[in-house]
């Protein structure tokens, strides 16, 4: 676990579960919370995906190539 790629893909991914249980709180919770945030939690939390996602797949070309 010394690749410093690997700390940083797991930091992505730990951003997206982060960013997932607060919107998935607010929509439990509901209220004025959820109102205010869900719309801009999905989005982040899309966004996260995302970066978590290209990092695995340049990891992984990397790694194979």
């Amino acid at each position: 676990m010394s690749d410093p790629f690997l700390i940083l893909i797991g930091i992505a991914c730990l951003a997206v579960v982060i960013v997932l249980m607060f919107g998935l709180g607010g929509f439990a919770g509901g209220g004025a919370f959820n109102k205010k945030n869900s719309n801009k939690l999905m989005r982040l939390r899309i966004f996260a995906q995302f970066i978590a996602v290209v990092l695995i797949v340049i990891y992984v070309w990397f790694v194979r190539g």
